[in-house]
């Protein structure tokens, strides 16, 4: 069974693009994508939105998901959500094997 969540992140300057840049140039992206059980984390930009950023976020199961949950890279990634003054709306999707 496979864990999708759609995580919407809405700001105002710019600021939900220059989060998604930062996850990046630190490293955090790449470092989610090699966690166990991780099959998808990628950013997408509406373009009809200047202001939200799309992050589909899928794991093998739930405990994957909640492992992440736990981990140190959570921490980071509220810190920067904290740092843009991110609001967040999500969406959550479980496959049926």
């Amino acid at each position: 069974m496979s864990n999708a969540v759609n995580i919407y992140y809405k700001g105002t300057d710019g600021n939900a693009r220059k989060f998604a840049e930062e996850m990046t140039a630190k490293g955090i992206v790449d470092a989610v994508r090699r966690e166990e059980g991780n099959e998808k984390y990628e950013y997408y930009f509406p373009l009809n939105d200047d202001e939200t950023v799309l992050l589909i976020d899928r794991w093998t199961s739930q405990s994957a998901l909640d492992f992440h949950h736990k981990s140190e890279m959570m921490k980071q990634i509220a810190e920067l959500r904290k740092k843009y003054a991110l609001r967040m709306s999500v969406e959550r999707f479980v496959s049926e094997d």
